[in-house]
Formats: structure tokens, sequence, C-alpha cells
């Protein structure tokens, strides 16, 4: 597509996609993210022109006036919105796909020093809430959603939904997912939390409990009845005494 064509296609996904957009001239002067996409793809051309030098200090520039740090060897598709901008890290070798929506403070990134492929790619129509991390050699598959500070490192199948520390589905083809193993969520607490609940229905089961939740304060609520009648309070004092 030629350069203008490009432009007014990015101005115009940012209307479609943000109602605090009023105007063409508001999101050309106001919106950092499309400025950091911009100077990216003048980095990129550099990077891949095998002009390593000039492209990463181009995207320190950008990092500078932006808030976004995207580094020149990844590939970005079009009409990427990143809204608010600052915090934002692209890694090297991610790589994303058209129509896809990010808010600050996300990191896609890696997990080690490994050489090769070490990012995620973030397929089309894909949307990452705010402070969310997506970690490693992984796919974030079309049309699914990231939630706010969730922290990805496994890859998201099409058309999901993934919240938590680990990330875990909650939707999928709009359809609710029920964990029913606390395996599935992949938190480090999840098997000590299995061995507890496991070693409580074996003591229940050796002392013959019959699982019948008992009465908060019964026994105390007994006592004072139990009080009450001995003393006989009704026989020594009425209401209003002494006022």
């Amino acid at each position: 597509m030629a350069l203008f064509e490009l432009i007014r296609e990015d101005i115009q996904s940012v209307l479609d996609r943000d109602p605090a957009a009023r105007s063409r001239l508001e999101v050309l002067t106001c919106y950092p993210g499309l400025w950091a996409v911009w100077f990216h793809r003048v980095s990129h051309r550099l990077w891949r022109a095998k002009l390593r030098l000039p492209a990463r200090m181009l995207s320190q520039v950008a990092r500078f006036i932006t808030g976004v740090d995207i580094h020149p060897g990844a590939l970005l598709g079009r009409r990427l919105f990143i809204d608010h901008a600052t915090g934002v890290v692209i890694g090297e070798t991610a790589i994303v796909g058209s129509d896809v929506t990010i808010y600050q403070g996300v990191t896609l990134g890696g997990t080690g020093k490994q050489h090769g492929k070490r990012h995620p790619t973030i397929c089309d129509n894909v949307f990452i809430g705010n402070n969310a991390n997506v970690l490693g050699n992984i796919n974030v598959g079309k049309n699914s959603r990231v939630g706010a500070g969730s922290v990805v490192l496994t890859d998201v199948p099409p058309n999901s939904t993934v919240v938590g520390v680990p990330a875990h589905i909650v939707y999928s083809n709009g359809q609710r997912v029920l964990i029913t193993d606390p395996h599935d969520i992949k938190d480090p607490l999840s098997d000590a939390l299995i061995a507890l609940s496991s070693r409580v229905e074996e003591l229940e089961q050796l002392l013959g409990a019959r699982g019948r939740t008992p009465e908060p304060f019964a026994e105390e609520e007994a006592e004072r009845t139990a009080y009450r009648e001995e003393v006989r309070l009704a026989e020594f004092v009425s209401m209003g005494e002494g006022i």
C-alpha cells in the first residue's frame, strides 16, 4: 500500500476503536501509540536493509518520544492500535497480526537468553489488556482476548479469553469454561490445595463426619440461654428501671 493510504488506514482504525477520538486531527496529534507504529515502520526498513545501528538508534528516539519500546526487528501487521501507549514493550522476534489492540504496560517478551524465535506471535484481531505479559515463543490465536494483568506462558486457542497469573481460559467460542480440576489453573499453590482438600476428606471419613455445617456460635448461645434460665433475670430486672 502507498504510504498515505497506510497513514489514512491507521488513523481510521483509531477512530473506529477508541470512543475518545473525536477527529482525525486529534488522532494525528495526540496519539503516541500511532506515532510509535509509524516510527517502527521506518526503523524496520532500516533493520531489513542491514542498517542495524541506525535502526536501533531510531527506535530509541521513538521510545523517548512515545514511551513505547518496539524492537526494529519485530513484525507488525496493519491497523495496530496501541492505546495510551506508555510502557509497551515488543521484543525483537515478536510477530503482531492485523487489527490488534494493545493497551498500556503490555509486554510481548521472552523468557530467557535463548536465540531464535523467543517472543510471542499475536494473531489477527487480538485484544491485550493493560499490564498483561505475553512471554516466550507462544501463539495467541485469532479473535482472542488477554485480560488485564495476566501472565500468558502457553498457547492461547483462537476465540478464547484468558485471565490470571499464570493465565487460564475462562471463555472459549463464546461459552464460559468451568474449571473442575485445580490443575487446569496451573497455580503454584494448586497442588497444595488439592492435597489439603484430600486430607480433610480423609479425616472426615475417619471421624464419621456427615458434612453438616454447624450453626455459628451455637455453643455460646446455648451457654447464654442456660445462664439466663439459671438466674431467672426476669424476676430481678424489669425493663426501664433506674431511668
